[in-house]
């Protein structure tokens, strides 16, 4: 598919545009790929309300990540994460009625089954996906200017997702292991399914063994919960409950700073419980604890500095470069890895860093990510779900299955920065 496109654009008449780093984007440079984007939702919608063999019914259309005939690997589930992040450049009224759909679905997979599953496939409800559930709430109540009343009702919902399936001690949901925090899981007890959890599959950060890991980005998610449960207590005026939570909160932050906070390298770091110490892999996981905002100015400062083990020509590289190549253990190619870069992750840095005032690194890094997508659109006119942030021009590196276009969160993602750092002055 992508040789096709790259000969299609070859006999292009069209001067086709590289957007240099150096260059400034306006608005005229991204309207045509804004435009396809736009014109490309409807491809990826869905709706099954029944169930039909394998395919779970769930109440309104949603989103999956791709469409493409040519590949052979078709989606027509919804995915908990790609979902959060695939409604982040779709939060406006015009899609007020998928995107508050979307939240209902996951919603409504927990309420059936006490799990949001990776995906609402019956062979997929044996695992989660990295936990985004009070995030979209919260992002759904603001954009929509939704009342106490939505929130609480909702929010009781994250509570029970986040006791049952993230504060579990045993089967089916055997994730809290160690001094309170929690691990990615699959209820088969494999390790390669564990890591599938993490939505990194697959990634050199748990050398194949991510059952014996405490995943900094999980834990730091559910410190966003706790900090959202604290929240929405105080919007409801109920100060004894944010409380409570607040305090859970701040327990999960002392823990994750002693086991996983390296002062050498400054930067965090998944944990090891098995073996007790940390991992050596540097990933972007180590900026979701300053995304969720439970580090120090002090701390923010010294994950700024370290940025430069991950930024390149075309953006933030999953990981470090890795001395020994891009495979773990067994051979599996590790595409959540340098030199690729994905969509939500530099959505998450680019977040954390506007969080604690660092704009003009959101904004270089923002730009970075935005140019390398437009490039590959304006030569190729597709979206790809990963980019070789390394070498742009280069395809991304491979991973198990076969590299998707489309692509949900790298539209929505494109879109959403387009919003935040073209349209604004």
């Amino acid at each position: 598919m992508l040789e096709k496109a790259k000969n299609l654009a070859s006999k292009s008449k069209t001067r086709l545009l590289s957007f240099r780093q150096d260059k400034l984007l306006v608005a005229s440079d991204v309207q045509r790929a804004r435009d396809y984007i736009n014109s490309y939702w409807h491809k990826l919608e869905r709706y099954h309300p029944k169930d039909d063999e394998s395919l779970l019914g769930i109440p309104k259309p949603y989103l999956v990540p791709s469409y493409s005939e040519a590949t052979g690997f078709d989606y027509n589930e919804l995915y908990y994460w790609d979902s959060y992040f695939m409604v982040q450049g779709l939060l406006d009224e015009t899609h007020k009625d998928l995107v508050m759909g979307i939240l209902e679905d996951l919603e409504a997979l927990f309420k059936r089954f006490k799990v949001i599953p990776n995906a609402s496939r019956t062979y997929l409800m044996g695992r989660s996906q990295p936990p985004f559930l009070t995030t979209f709430i919260f992002d759904v109540y603001r954009a929509y200017n939704l009342d106490k009343d939505w929130l609480k009702e909702n929010m009781e919902i994250a509570k029970q997702e986040y006791e049952v399936v993230w504060l579990g001690v045993k089967k089916p949901n055997e994730r809290q292991v160690h001094r309170g925090l929690s691990r990615y899981y699959d209820i088969n007890y494999l390790h390669d399914l564990a890591e599938a959890e993490s939505g990194w599959d697959m990634t050199p950060r748990f050398g194949r063994k991510a059952l014996n890991y405490l995943p900094v980005d999980l834990n730091a998610l559910l410190y966003k919960y706790e900090a959202d449960f604290a929240l929405a207590a105080r919007i409801s005026g109920d100060k004894r409950e944010a409380a409570k939570w607040e305090q859970a909160a701040e327990a999960r932050k002392k823990v994750m700073n002693e086991l996983m906070w390296d002062k050498l390298r400054g930067l965090y770091y998944d944990y090891n419980y098995a073996k007790k110490k940390r991992g050596t892999v540097s990933s972007l996981a180590a900026y979701f604890p300053m995304w969720a905002g439970m580090v120090s100015e002090n701390r923010a400062k010294q994950m700024v500095k370290a940025l430069r083990r991950f930024e390149n020509k075309g953006g933030l590289a999953t990981t470090d470069a890795l001395p020994l190549g891009q495979y773990v253990v067994g051979s599996l190619p590790t595409q959540w890895a340098y030199p690729n870069g994905w969509a939500p992750l530099q959505y998450i840095v680019i977040g954390a860093l506007e969080r604690y005032g660092y704009h003009e690194d959101a904004k270089r890094i923002a730009m970075k990510w935005l140019k390398t997508n437009l490039n590959w659109f304006n030569q190729h006119n597709v979206f790809l779900e990963k980019y070789n942030v390394v070498s742009p021009e280069k395809p991304p590196l491979k991973g198990v299955y076969p590299s998707q276009e489309g692509f949900g969160w790298t539209n929505s993602v494109f879109e959403r920065l387009s919003q935040e750092y073209i349209d604004k002055p």
